[in-house]
């Protein structure tokens, strides 16, 4: 059974931490991993997850979904996670950095954002440039989250691209009412009508989503590219399993259900898969 949890794992493994690396589970046993995963790539790792315990009998996958920078502090303080999957490449430095990585991360995967605005549209906001008009209320992630700082990146790219004024950004920030702690919560607010606008991923516009919200494209000179990369951490008690685990990430049928939900494929993941066989 997965199991999803968007709070700190606690814990060991159990029985699970007992077994030898690449071994069959015992009769009633079953082997745990535990990722540790940004909070975007919730729908498809949990379709990820599913697939994987399909294919592996005897083997379960539990997620902790979170921004990055919670999930590293996580990490950092001792909790039990056997792979981590960040949104970006700054988050997955600091848990290299700081010594708890096996190997080398992987990039498995590429976002973009994407403006959302709720369907009813209460700011009447038709274009990018009316998120600078004074008295709207703006929704971003907070810096430290990835998908914040890629945000305030793109918005400082705007300034004094055609029919954007110099001052954009500032403008734009000016607006912000809230600062989330993860993407999530950023979609959430605008779906309840909490805010005029928000900056999300463009995964994050999932079918339910869409159907409440309206989307404003962000144009590709001026957006930023999130990159993925995931690694097997050293505190895993089954290293052989989440070793398997990246490589069905990287592989064509992790590609093709990250593709499913709105991911930009990455061009390292085949070499990267082929690297690990």
């Amino acid at each position: 059974m997965l199991t999803i949890r968007r709070t700190w794992l606690r814990g060991a493994t159990g029985a699970a931490a007992l077994l030898l690396a690449g071994a069959a589970p015992l009769r009633g046993q079953s082997e745990v991993l535990t990722v540790f995963a940004a909070a975007s790539l919730t729908e498809a790792f949990t379709d990820i997850g599913q697939r994987f315990e399909q294919e592996s009998p005897g083997r379960r996958v539990r997620f902790n979904y979170a921004g990055s920078q919670q999930l590293v502090l996580q990490i950092q303080q001792g909790a039990q996670a056997d792979v981590f999957a960040s949104a970006d490449e700054r988050w997955m430095k600091a848990v290299t950095d700081s010594g708890l990585a096996v190997d080398a991360p992987a990039v498995f995967a590429h976002n973009r954002l994407v403006v959302v605005i709720p369907a009813a549209n209460p700011g009447r906001i038709d274009r990018l440039q009316d998120l600078g008009r004074r008295g709207l209320k703006i929704v971003l992630a907070a810096g430290a989250v990835p998908v914040g700082r890629y945000s305030r990146q793109a918005l400082e790219q705007l300034e004094g691209a055609p029919g954007f004024t110099a001052d954009y950004a500032t403008r734009v920030l000016a607006n912000v009412v809230s600062q989330e702690e993860n993407v999530k919560a950023v979609v959430t607010k605008v779906q309840l009508g909490e805010a005029d606008a928000g900056i999300v991923y463009r995964s994050d516009v999932t079918p339910s989503v869409a159907r409440v919200t309206r989307v404003l494209d962000i144009p590709d000179e001026y957006n930023v590219v999130a990159t993925y990369p995931i690694v097997v951490l050293r505190q895993s008690a089954n290293q052989e399993m989440a070793r398997r685990f990246v490589a069905f990430v990287l592989g064509a049928a992790g590609q093709r259900a990250l593709a499913a939900r709105g991911f930009i494929h990455s061009d390292a993941a085949a070499s990267a898969a082929a690297e690990k066989r």
